[in-house]
């Protein structure tokens, strides 16, 4: 499986690529960060941050997109900057066809360092040792991207089996009613 995670952000948006299955070691295809002027008209910066994750998506191919989900914080400014940039990479990758994966920003420090607590520095240590790098990379952002990837492909057979459980129960329930 082979996943682009985003964490979304106006000024710097997080791109990663790791190929892998769960349980078993995982290899970092690319990292690196879209990055936009502060100064320049959102919708130019919007642009922008779309015409960057649109070259790693030809660059890199993924199967799967998985999307920091955009949680609420104090300023309101800072939400709706990655708000924006979050829908950008949904659009992207659903012009595709390519499946779009939320994940919080809780389960993915719980996913790849344990705890939902952790901090930039446990996460971007444990990127580091889960893909075997030699460093963490930098900025942060584009060690949240790998860690939004690696969850993704942790995760994602667990949430398909969950998934087909769900639609079984319901067919089979729709079936019931029918009869």
């Amino acid at each position: 499986m082979r996943v682009l995670g985003v964490d979304p952000g106006l000024t710097r948006c997080g791109v990663g690529v790791v190929e892998g299955v769960a349980g078993r070691p995982l290899t970092m295809i690319g990292v690196g960060v879209v990055r936009t002027p502060a100064d320049a008209e959102l919708g130019q910066r919007l642009v922008a941050v779309e015409q960057g994750i649109e070259q790693w998506l030809d660059e890199h191919r993924p199967e799967y997109v998985a999307v920091e989900r955009v949680f609420s914080q104090h300023n309101v400014r800072t939400v709706m900057g990655t708000a924006q940039a979050s829908a950008v990479a949904m659009l992207c990758a659903a012009r595709r066809g390519i499946p779009v994966a939320l994940h919080t920003p809780s389960e993915v420090k719980a996913a790849v360092t344990g705890s939902g607590r952790a901090d930039k520095a446990q996460v971007g240590a444990m990127v580091t040792r889960l893909l075997r790098l030699d460093a963490p990379p930098k900025p942060a952002d584009a060690a949240d991207a790998l860690a939004l990837a690696i969850c993704h492909i942790w995760r994602a057979p667990a949430q398909n089996r969950l998934q087909q459980a769900v639609a079984l129960h319901a067919a089979t329930a729709r079936k019931g009613r029918t009869a």
